[in-house]
């Protein structure tokens, strides 16, 4: 299986703020008023972190101020997407998206935020009432063994999504402050629905067409999973890179005021320099 995904406003460079080493990088320097602050060593510090990520969440709805790299997050906007799945009875299939526009990040709600202070990983639960997707396709290949061949527009209509993100940090020191590097996000999901339409399916065989997204609606939950791998790495690598442009930008002090530094927790000989 191989992917890719080319994304569309948020791959823009970070430009520099403050007296630090490298004129193409800045970073908050102050406390922003919607990021809740929390203490790791405090008994209710998952309620504080699932409030601090909820905020971060609204903020980014309407935008961070200073974060430019990230143009929009609701709707959020994919140039192409490129997926080849298959090695499988069920699944075997090339598509590609592209001008893809998707709703439902806006409405983000957090359920829980679990930082783990043996390595400040994380484990963050989410859930999207709705999310929408809309664009280009062209698909090749055979899903639930029914072969398919065409290229048109594709609408997807997601209720209750719930993704539980596991994701990957290294600490790293930058101006005084500790900022974390995410190096790796992995999500599962669960649906409580899915409507799909894919228009030109059979390059013009409407009623061949017509009978294949009826048999898709009427069993989603089949379809969900022969696309469930794509749709995960699809969210895997978006959540990625949008999470590595806020928290570079953002010092991890801000989220959990009593972070170790880089050496106090990996020790000298292990601190990685960025």
């Amino acid at each position: 299986m191989g992917m890719e995904i080319l994304l569309r406003g948020v791959a823009l460079p970070l430009i520099f703020f403050g007296s630090l080493a490298h004129s193409d990088d800045r970073f908050l320097t102050d406390p922003p008023d919607y990021i809740k602050p929390c203490k790791i060593a405090d008994k209710n510090f998952v309620k504080c972190s699932t409030d601090s990520i909820q905020q971060l969440f609204d903020k980014l709805n309407t935008g961070i101020p200073g974060l430019d790299s990230i143009k929009s997050f609701d709707p959020f906007h994919l140039n192409r997407i490129k997926i080849t799945q298959g090695n499988s009875q069920a699944i075997n299939l090339k598509v590609e998206l592209a001008n893809v526009k998707i709703n439902g990040f806006g409405h983000t709600n957090v359920l829980e935020s679990v930082v783990f202070p043996k390595d400040y990983s994380w484990k963050t639960t989410f859930m999207l009432p709705v999310m929408k997707l809309q664009g280009d396709y062209s698909l090749l290949g055979r899903i639930l063994l029914i072969p398919l061949n065409g290229r048109g527009q594709v609408f997807l209509d997601a209720e209750n999504m719930t993704v539980v993100m596991h994701t990957k940090t290294h600490l790293y020191e930058k101006g005084g402050f500790t900022f974390y590097n995410v190096t790796n996000t992995r999500v599962n999901f669960t649906l409580e629905g899915l409507k799909s339409y894919f228009s030109n399916l059979f390059n013009g065989q409407k009623q061949l067409e017509d009978s294949t997204n009826k048999f898709f609606n009427d069993n989603w939950r089949m379809l969900t999973d022969a696309l469930y791998t794509v749709i995960t790495q699809t969210i895997e690598d978006i959540l990625l890179d949008v999470l590595k442009k806020i928290f570079h930008y953002i010092p991890a002090n801000f989220f959990v005021t009593d972070i170790p530094t880089p050496e106090q927790l990996y020790g000298k000989t292990k601190v990685k320099k960025f």
